[in-house]
């Protein structure tokens, strides 16, 4: 119904204007209710909730695996002062022999041994002093807290000088 001075009359809860010319038209609406957005604000809790553990344990695999890499490089870098000891001309030696544990490194028992990681988690095979010297360092883990994948890592010195780590499967 219109009012005196008016050309418009709302109807229920004022979702719908009648012109009093009698053509009706809908109220424009802006934005969203609060129940809409509390609902979106749900579903993303819930999404989150689902994704953040599988997130967060390959971050913390990663930063386990760290350790096991930092060891490996100290192992690559006792085979490179090893090899430098012999000199360049040791491959050629008759009876040539190539370290096989890390004692023969320098090493002392535990040296390698850290919070996920223990000393017979880690070979090595010598196959070249050099220079450079070629050489793979294996990890893999035995203990109960150890990063769970991969299975382990490899740490590769080829005969141009690089070092190339590779993810390895026993």
């Amino acid at each position: 119904m219109c009012e005196k001075g008016s050309d418009t009359a709302f109807i229920g809860t004022g979702a719908i204007l009648k012109s009093c010319e009698g053509s009706i038209r809908m109220k424009s609406r802006k934005g969203f209710t609060l129940v809409e957005l509390m609902v979106v604000i749900l579903i993303v809790a819930i999404l989150a909730t689902v994704a953040m553990p599988i997130i967060l344990r390959s971050h913390i695999n990663e930063a386990k695996w760290s350790e096991g890499k930092a060891i490996m490089g100290s192992i690559a870098a006792a085979i490179r002062a090893w090899g430098a000891q012999k000199g360049p001309d040791y491959d050629s030696s008759p009876g040539v022999t190539y370290p096989g544990t890390l004692a023969e490194l320098g090493f002392a028992t535990r040296d390698c041994t850290g919070t996920y990681f223990v000393d017979t988690d880690f070979s090595f095979t010598v196959t070249k002093v050099g220079p450079p010297p070629q050489f793979t360092i294996t990890c893999t883990t035995s203990r109960n807290n150890a990063p769970t994948s991969p299975d382990g890592y490899q740490l590769i010195g080829s005969e141009d000088g690089t070092m190339t780590w590779q993810k390895y499967t026993p």
